[in-house]
């Protein structure tokens, strides 16, 4: 054990030496608590470690708080003892694993707590004052032991605890869109962090650092592989590579899942057709998933992208999304295994509206699905656009389990270069109501099973981690990640305390900092709205990179494409027209939703241009004309990118020169990007209102012409620290 410690201290001396303050540590940073009373009181309250058990989890969670005890109160604890015999004693386990536990009054707690949660408790055992850490399972104790940290790390007393807490999510997992040439879609933090040549013979050590951020936000799955698959995962060469991987994240509480190429029977398994109604093709996929299952015990299930973009399904012979899926949930249920099929689905053969097409694909088949399988819904019905409304398959399939798809990789929110805080944006779509039950029917309530009975339940966030040494691409990017976990866990947590704890586990616990820069958090999403995408504009991003404007985009391959499909500008107005004088969209959505989106006077502002094509000349609730709002809005979004950077800089004292530096960078280029799309929406849209921009705004740099052009970029490069 002394060994196995000796070696983690090592690794984490390494890799803080080796990326000093570059956000390598994440919100792990263990270092020393720097208020000298609240150390003592601490290292008062903290005086001896009674933790036995030697399964792998638990010998994880134990190096773990072995490991933050000793950074954070500079206290090396042995966990010799069985029972507590001083005052201060950390008792942690099972009731298995250790029979002081047992020999507490706390079976009808736990019992509450379900196989993962866990309890943090202030008891007496044998007169002595003891800190319990308890859960049924191992796993629990993990999560446990990373909470318990969590509150020295944010400064929190340690007297009269009495924490419970369990998950509202069964399945709370990351998405990666990693490919096996290390290529990343929608990456934007380098490469993947599986290296695939070099597995499984050499371990990477950030493969154990991954499995330890993501345990301590509770998450508890991974899809390794793009939702655009690769068939060779699926062969021997690449399962022994997911095996090792496995076998690494398998002592944290992450199991692993792939992504099934609907093909891959063809492509890998010699057969002439992947008709999922045929019996040669069922049989492939159960004896492939048996071998599968020998390689990894534990293996989670597959996740799959099917008749979308291009990609193989069902479809391709003539059966529907339940056809497919449970051919597959055949497969893996005997192993305990779930299927995820995706519900982004779209096709340019079909006429209708894009943002009606998943719903009128999936909706006719509620109930037809196995009890294995989960609908996987994007948050909303476009693609990840930095607003949308709330899919309206949320709701609408309560026969079927729907679980959430949030993208944390900000593909059209400034990629890794704008700070956005998602946590205000996962937290606007899980309180949406859909009233498809009546008023109470959050998504949230969806997702977790409650409203409808669901015995499965899960939520996916696209992972936006790669192999920049800050994981993220920027500093502040990481906070998306730690959200997304936090949520997942409890969605009733609020954004704006999310963002401080993360504030004060990655910098600094002092009000001076925290504050102010929370305030910057839980504003930047609006700001990039309102600079990029104001009052329900949506998908108007330049063609492929989704980066930069390009509100002009009119010569893609397919209609949904152009960025003209979804603003629909003309010399009349903008805007699409979702009513029921349009594409009738709004007949998806529950009556009472249906009514609000329907009617333009209730329709809220975020969401009037999304729902409804209106005139230049349509006067808003400021008194404003259309034009002159839209305008504001573009703006003020800039001026308040502006006002953050003003902000970050007054903090100079609080940060480490290398983060602070990479900040400041960052923000500077965002302020750059923010009047790039500016400048070039508001002069585009300017050739069909043809209205002045208002007096008192600076104007645009360049002419139209200049940011039409594809290879234009009003930036230099960035500085070599984020290159």
């Amino acid at each position: 054990m002394k060994r196995n410690l000796l070696a983690l201290c090592l690794l984490l001396l390494i890799c803080s030496q080796t990326y000093g303050e570059s956000g390598y540590r994440l919100w792990l940073r263990y270092d020393k608590v720097k208020d000298p009373a609240l150390l003592e009181n601490y290292q008062r309250m903290v005086t001896q470690l009674v933790f036995p058990g030697k399964s792998a989890v638990l010998n994880a969670a134990k190096q773990e708080l072995k490991l933050g005890l000793k950074g954070l109160l500079g206290q090396d604890l042995n966990a010799a003892a069985v029972s507590p015999t001083l005052s201060g004693a950390l008792l942690v386990g099972t009731p298995a694993s250790a029979k002081a536990i047992a020999a507490l009054p706390l079976a009808s707690k736990l019992k509450a707590l379900g196989k993962e949660g866990f309890l943090i408790q202030s008891v007496q055992v044998k007169g002595k004052a003891t800190t319990v850490i308890a859960a049924n399972s191992d796993v629990g104790v993990l999560y446990g032991v990373f909470k318990y940290l969590q509150l020295l790390q944010t400064g929190k007393p340690l007297s009269n605890l009495n924490i419970s807490s369990a998950p509202k999510i069964q399945l709370r997992m990351l998405n990666h869109w990693d490919n096996l040439d290390r290529s990343v879609e929608r990456g934007y933090a380098g490469l993947s962090l599986w290296d695939w040549k070099t597995l499984p013979d050499v371990s990477n050590p950030r493969y154990r650092d991954y499995a330890r951020a993501n345990a301590s936000l509770g998450i508890n799955g991974t899809a390794l592989t793009n939702v655009n698959a690769n068939a060779k995962i699926l062969t021997k060469e690449y399962l022994v590579k997911a095996a090792a991987l496995a076998d690494v994240f398998r002592s944290y509480g992450i199991k692993v899942y792939l992504t099934a190429r609907f093909s891959a029977p063809i492509e890998v398994g010699g057969l002439k057709t992947a008709d999922p109604l045929d019996p040669a093709v069922r049989q492939w996929w159960k004896d492939k998933t048996t071998e599968l299952y020998k390689y990894i015990p534990d293996f989670g299930g597959f996740l799959v992208k099917a008749n979308s973009e291009g990609q193989p399904g069902p479809q391709n012979y003539g059966r529907n999304h339940a056809d497919g899926a449970n051919m597959l949930a055949d497969a893996v249920a005997p192993h305990g295994g779930i299927v995820m099929w995706r519900a982004f689905v779209y096709d340019n053969k079909v006429p209708e509206d894009r943002a009606k097409q998943a719903y009128s694909e999936f909706k006719p088949l509620d109930g037809t699905f196995r009890k294995n399988v989960i609908v996987q819904v994007k948050n909303g019905p476009i693609d990840f656009q930095p607003r949308e409304p709330f899919s309206p398959l949320f709701g609408a399939m309560p026969k079927t389990p729907q679980m959430m798809e949030f993208q944390i990789t900000m593909e059209y929110l400034g990629q890794s270069t704008h700070l956005s805080y998602l946590g205000t944006y996962f937290k606007e779509v899980l309180d949406a109501d859909t009233y498809s039950k009546g008023k109470g029917s959050t998504v949230a309530r969806i997702v977790d099973g409650s409203l409808d009975k669901h015995s499965i339940s899960a939520m996916a966030g696209v992972a936006n981690i790669g192999l920049d040494s800050n994981w993220c691409g920027n500093i502040f990017n990481q906070a998306n990640w730690y959200v997304y976990g936090r949520l997942a866990w409890d969605h009733d947590l609020q954004a704006e305390t999310i963002a401080d704890e993360w504030l004060k586990m990655t910098f600094t616990s002092d009000s001076g900092f925290v504050a102010p820069v929370t305030q910057m958090m839980m504003a930047s999403r609006e700001n990039v709205v309102n600079y990029m995408t104001p009052l329900g504009l949506h998908h108007i991003m330049s063609e492929g990179t989704h980066y930069g404007p390009g509100p002009w985009v009119n010569s893609a391959e397919r209609p949904d494409w152009n960025s003209t499909y979804y603003h629909r500008a003309d010399s009349a107005g903008i805007g699409f027209d979702r009513t029921s004088k349009g594409t009738n969209a709004v007949a998806q959505y529950a009556a009472p939703v249906r009514e609000m989106f329907e009617q333009v006077e209730k329709t809220p502002e975020a969401y009037l241009l999304w729902f409804h094509h209106l005139p230049w000349t349509y006067k808003m609730k400021s008194g404003n004309t259309l034009w002159n709002e839209l305008v504001d809005r573009y703006y003020f979004g800039v001026s308040a990118v502006q006002l953050t950077r003003h902000t970050w800089a007054g903090l100079e004292p609080h940060v480490d020169a290398q983060r602070f530096k990479a900040i400041t960078a960052l923000l500077e280029r965002q302020e750059q990007e923010a009047k790039w799309y500016r400048d070039g929406c508001v002069l585009y849209f300017q050739t069909f209102s043809k209205m002045p921009i208002p007096a008192g705004y600076e104007k645009p740099a360049h002419e139209l012409a200049a940011y039409m052009n594809p290879n234009f970029i009003p930036m230099p490069p960035l500085p070599a620290i984020l290159q």
